[in-house]
C-alpha cells in the first residue's frame, strides 16, 4: 500500500485498486499517482473487502478474475452494504456477457486489459467528480436547514452586542471554541451561528450530546467501527469525526466525557486523526471543534473529573453567554420572535407579511419582565408556545401563563368568593380591584355586557378578555343576585 499523503497535500480522490497480479496494481499506483490520487492497493479480494471495510475511497477499481473469490461475488457482497461508492470492473475476459452481469450487479462501468489510459482516467475523474457533487448537495441541503445566523440570536442588550462582536471576529478562524453558559441559554445556537459564518459553513455541522450516551457506544459514535469490533458490528460504520471531515463538530456538555474518551479526543485535537474501534490504521480529518458546558469545566479539572491538558485545549477562546435574567431588555424581542415562529408552526394570528398579530396584555408582559427565568430563553420559549397555543384573542391575557411562573412571581388570581390574602402582590390587588368594579357595573346593568362595557367606557371584546382573565361568572340576567 503507498504511504499516505501529509494532509496538507489536496489530492483528486483516494482509490483502492484490487487485482492479483502486480505489473497491474504498480501501472495503475503510477498512472494514478502521477494524475494526483492517493491509491491504496490489494493483492486478493480478501485484502481488498478488508481495505473497504476500515475506510471509504472515492472509487474502487476491481479485478474480475482473482485467485481466492471472483470480482462478482466480491461486487455483489459490497453492494448490500455499500450502494454509494463507484466500482469500475477490470477483466482480461471481455465479453457482453461479463459485462451486462457486472452492471446488473452494481458496477458503474467495466474496462477490459489492456486499457485505454486516457480513457480510464477520464471515466474515473468523471465518476468522482459526479458523486463528490451528488454528495455535496445532499449534506448541503441538509446542513442549509440546520443553518443559523446571526439573525436568530435575538438580544439588543449591551452584553449580546458585544457577544455578536466576538462570534463574528472567532467565526472565520480554525480554532477550538469553549462555550460557557447556564442550561437554556442557546449554547448550541451560537455554535450553528459560528460554524455558519465560518469557511465551513457549507459542510457537515454535527452536534453530539457527550452525556446521552454510554462510553463504549459514544467511542463507536464519534470514531466509527470495522466489521467485527464488537459483538454487534456487523459491517463497518463511520463514526462523527469522518463523517464531519471539512465541517464542525459540536460537543454539549462536554464536561460529561469518560476518562478514556477524553484521551482520545485530545489526540484528535493534537494530531488531526484517529483510529475506528477494531482498525489499525488510523484516518486523517480536518474537523473545527466547538464544545460547550454550564459546569465549571477548571473546577472538574481541581476535582480530576477533567483532563487539563484537554481543558487547555478546548479553552483557546471562551464565550459566556449571560443568562436571560441578566438581560431582560432583550425579552420583548425574544417574545416576538418567540410568537412569530409559533404562530408561523400553527397557522394561526398571522398578518399579510407571516407575522405574529399576538401581544401580551401589559401585566403579562410585566410578569415575563420580572421572572427569573432558571430555564433561560428555552423556558422562555416554552411560554410563548404555550401561549400561542392557548391564545383566542390578539391580546394575550395574564392566566394565559402557566400557574407555576404566576406563583413564582407572587401572581395568585382570585376565585369567585376568594379573599385576598393579606400578603397580596400588587398584581393581585390591581387585579382585584378592577374585578370588584366589573362585578359592580355587570350587577348595576343586570349582567348586561354590552351596557357594563359601554358604562366602563371599553370595547365590548376588552371587558369579555378581562372577565375570562378575572374569571368572572356571568349569571343570566333572569337569575336572581
Amino acid at each position: 500500500m503507498t504511504a499516505p499523503l501529509p494532509p496538507a497535500i489536496e489530492t483528486k480522490g483516494n482509490v483502492l485498486v484490487v487485482d492479483d497480479e502486480s505489473d497491474i496494481r504498480e501501472s495503475l499506483e503510477v498512472l494514478l499517482g502521477t494524475e494526483g490520487y492517493a491509491v491504496d492497493l490489494a493483492q486478493n479480494a480478501a485484502e481488498g473487502l478488508h481495505k473497504m471495510e476500515s475506510r471509504g475511497y472515492d472509487l474502487v477499481l476491481l479485478d474480475l478474475m482473482m485467485p481466492d473469490r471472483s470480482g462478482m461475488e466480491v461486487l455483489q457482497e459490497v453492494r448490500q452494504r455499500d450502494r454509494e461508492t463507484p466500482i469500475f470492473m477490470i477483466t482480461a475476459y471481455g465479453s457482453v456477457e461479463a459485462a451486462v452481469n457486472a452492471l446488473k450487479f452494481g458496477a458503474n462501468d467495466y474496462f477490459s486489459k489492456p486499457w485505454d489510459n486516457d480513457k480510464l482516467l477520464i471515466e474515473i475523474d468523471r465518476m468522482i467528480a459526479r458523486r463528490r457533487l451528488e454528495y455535496e448537495n445532499t449534506h448541503l441541503k441538509r446542513a442549509l436547514k440546520q443553518r443559523y445566523s446571526f439573525p436568530n440570536i435575538i438580544g439588543k442588550s449591551d452584553r449580546m452586542v458585544k457577544l455578536l462582536d466576538v462570534v463574528s471576529q472567532v467565526a472565520p478562524a480554525r480554532s477550538t471554541i469553549l462555550i460557557t453558559g447556564e442550561t437554556g441559554t442557546g449554547k448550541e445556537l451560537v455554535a450553528k451561528a459560528i460554524h455558519a459564518n465560518s469557511p465551513r459553513g457549507d459542510h457537515l455541522f454535527v452536534a453530539v450530546n457527550s452525556g446521552s450516551l454510554p462510553p463504549e457506544l459514544l467511542e463507536s459514535t464519534l470514531f466509527g467501527h470495522v466489521k467485527g469490533a464488537f459483538t454487534s458490528a456487523v459491517q463497518s460504520k463511520k463514526g462523527y469525526f469522518e463523517v464531519a471531515d471539512r465541517g464542525t463538530i459540536f460537543f454539549d456538555e462536554i464536561g460529561t466525557l469518560g476518562a478514556e474518551t477524553q484521551i482520545k479526543l485530545l489526540r484528535v485535537i493534537q494530531e488531526k486523526e484517529f483510529t475506528p474501534l477494531g482498525a489499525t490504521d488510523p484516518i486523517r480529518v480536518d474537523v473545527r471543534i466547538l464544545a460547550a458546558t454550564n459546569a465549571d469545566l477548571y473546577q472538574l479539572v481541581k476535582e480530576g473529573r477533567f483532563r487539563e491538558d484537554l481543558y487547555y485545549r478546548l479553552n483557546v477562546i471562551n464565550i459566556a453567554l449571560p443568562p436571560l435574567r441578566e438581560r431582560r431588555e432583550d425579552i420583548p424581542l425574544l417574545v416576538e420572535h418567540f410568537f412569530t415562529y409559533y404562530c408561523r408552526e400553527n397557522n394561526k394570528f398571522l398578518d399579510s407579511a407571516a407575522r405574529s398579530l399576538l401581544r401580551f396584555q401589559p401585566e403579562a408582559l410585566q410578569v415575563l419582565m420580572e421572572h427569573a427565568w432558571p430555564g433561560n430563553v428555552r423556558e422562555l420559549e416554552n411560554v410563548i408556545e404555550r401561549a400561542v397555543v392557548l391564545a383566542t384573542e390578539l391580546s394575550v391575557p395574564l392566566d394565559v401563563l402557566p400557574d407555576s411562573l404566576l406563583q413564582a412571581n407572587g401572581v395568585r388570581l382570585p376565585r369567585d368568593g376568594g379573599v385576598l390574602p393579606a400578603d397580596a402582590s400588587l398584581f393581585e390587588i390591581v387585579n382585584d380591584f378592577e374585578r370588584q368594579k366589573i362585578l359592580e357595573r355587570l350587577e348595576q346593568f343586570n349582567w348586561s355586557q354590552t351596557d357594563a362595557a359601554e358604562s366602563l367606557h371599553v370595547p365590548l371584546s376588552t371587558l369579555n378578555q378581562k372577565i375570562k382573565r378575572l374569571d368572572i361568572k356571568i349569571r343570566k340576567k333572569s337569575d336572581p343576585a
